[in-house]
């Protein structure tokens, strides 16, 4: 028996009991095996070189080099809460995110970019807050420097029409206004978040309890966690009111059926590490936040990945997070880090793109910038960088009480499954299957158990920001 999408919705809301919430999409086909096609390490041979006595010397070819991308002018603003940095571009250009230790501090590099003269005037004239600082240290290298331990938290936006980089920086302490006052920022860059007094907690929303599924192995050796640390998150004068309108949200387990996604050298297979996590991160929202839940999948099965997206329109949703589980091909390389749609932020984020899209590279960022246009609204895009902000913030505070936790930031990438969504959506990268530390700790029930708890914590203080995230 087929039920309509409306009829499920409601059983969601109202807290009538379904047999499954959602095994696989109702009435969506099942893909064949013939509609993606999905990279497992496949190479290509290359072309036989012709040998002999006619063989002609080929010209070597030499790329040309793109000019700088020239910042026309920084323009500083200071709230209550934290200080705003806006970058005018000539274009967009790429940047890359790096925390160094001995001091701590992050270094955000523009790359290919080049300080106007309006741009060094600016800095020259106005006092900046001493825990920011920006530089021109290569001829091609323009850097953002963050002093760590007076930042709590920072914010990357790429903005077009026209091309600039906003960097909100959220200080332990009120910034300071600068010594001459800052330019107006231009209605179109991001606005401040609202400074809203606190509402009431939204009502309780029943609904079905979770059946027990079969977690991975346990590993024959358990990974014995330390007592956790008492965390105090930075005092903030003011936050936004609770989200009572998001009723529903959609968890949505990566990979699947004939699809393993990502192997690692034990045999583990991303498509189960995923299944575990989303259905344990389920029974944390119903239970402690109270919203419904519906699966793109509950079991091992595939589903295309337009088909998922497709799911989550049709019910309703409020909210969309894909889990999925990282690759690369530095076996040293570990870490957790944050996607929502968008334009690649870099080389690596346009890899990982493709490698869950299934898609070459070359054709995976194609027409982004349409689908933003047609598919996304601003709020939406805003919204998707706050939901992405507060959980991967969330994912580090709680996991580094634990483990040695890389930071990888949140990146913007070209995802399939988030291309479609008319709702917040973001893709987690949980962990590293390709590191051997993280691998054998995804045979651990408690470390995914922390993955899932984590990814709770910053959905809760995307929905309720005004109460502390349970520990």
């Amino acid at each position: 028996m087929i039920l309509p999408m409306n009829a499920i919705r409601n059983a969601v809301l109202t807290g009538t009991a379904l047999v499954v919430l959602m095994a696989t999409p109702v009435s969506l086909p099942i893909a064949s095996s013939a509609n993606l096609a999905f990279s497992q390490g496949s190479q290509v041979p290359s072309p036989q070189t012709q040998s002999g006595r006619g063989r002609r010397a080929r010209k070597k070819f030499v790329p040309a080099i793109a000019t700088p991308s020239l910042i026309r002018d920084v323009r500083f603003k200071a709230y209550q809460d934290h200080t705003r940095i806006v970058l005018d571009l000539q274009r967009s250009t790429s940047f890359t995110q790096n925390r160094l230790k001995n001091p701590d501090r992050i270094i955000i590099e523009l790359q290919n970019a080049l300080l106007g003269k309006t741009a060094k005037d600016r800095l020259a004239e106005i006092k900046i807050p001493d825990e920011i600082a920006i530089a021109q240290p290569h001829p091609r290298s323009v850097t953002i420097s963050l002093d760590m331990s007076a930042v709590s938290d920072y914010k990357l936006l790429p903005l077009k029409s026209p091309d600039r980089l906003v960097v909100d920086v959220f200080q332990n302490h009120a910034p300071a206004q600068p010594a001459v006052p800052p330019q107006k920022p231009a209605a179109s860059d991001a606005a401040p978040p609202p400074q809203i007094a606190s509402a009431p907690l939204a009502p309780t929303i029943s609904a079905q309890p979770v059946p027990e599924v079969a977690p991975p192995p346990s590993p024959a050796h358990p990974v014995k966690a330390p007592a956790p640390r008492a965390i105090v998150p930075p005092a903030r004068p003011e936050a936004r009111a609770v989200r009572d309108d998001i009723k529903i949200i959609v968890i949505d387990a990566g990979h699947g059926g004939k699809d393993p996604g990502a192997i690692g050298r034990s045999g583990m297979a991303e498509k189960d590490i995923t299944l575990y996590v989303s259905l344990r991160l389920r029974e944390l929202i119903i239970k402690r936040l109270g919203k419904g839940v519906l699966m793109t999948r509950d079991r091992d099965v595939f589903i295309e990945l337009e088909d998922r997206a497709k799911f989550a329109n049709n019910m309703g949703a409020d909210l969309f997070v894909s889990v999925h589980v990282n690759s690369h091909p530095q076996r040293s390389t570990k870490g957790v880090e944050i996607y929502h749609f968008g334009e690649a932020t870099d080389r690596r984020a346009l890899e990982v793109a493709a490698r869950e899209n299934g898609t070459p590279i070359k054709d995976t960022g194609i027409g982004w910038e349409y689908l933003v246009a047609d598919l996304l609204t601003t709020k939406k895009v805003q919204e998707s960088l706050e939901l992405a902000w507060t959980t991967k913030k969330a994912m580090i505070s709680r996991l580094d009480d634990y483990y040695d936790v890389e930071d990888h930031g949140v990146k913007t990438a070209p995802f399939y499954v988030l291309r479609f969504t008319t709702m917040p959506s973001i893709l987690a990268e949980i962990a590293f299957i390709t590191n051997p530390t993280e691998e054998r700790l995804m045979q651990s029930d408690a470390f995914l158990n922390r993955i899932a708890e984590s990814i709770f914590d910053g959905v809760k203080a995307y929905v309720k920001p005004l109460q502390t995230v349970s520990r």
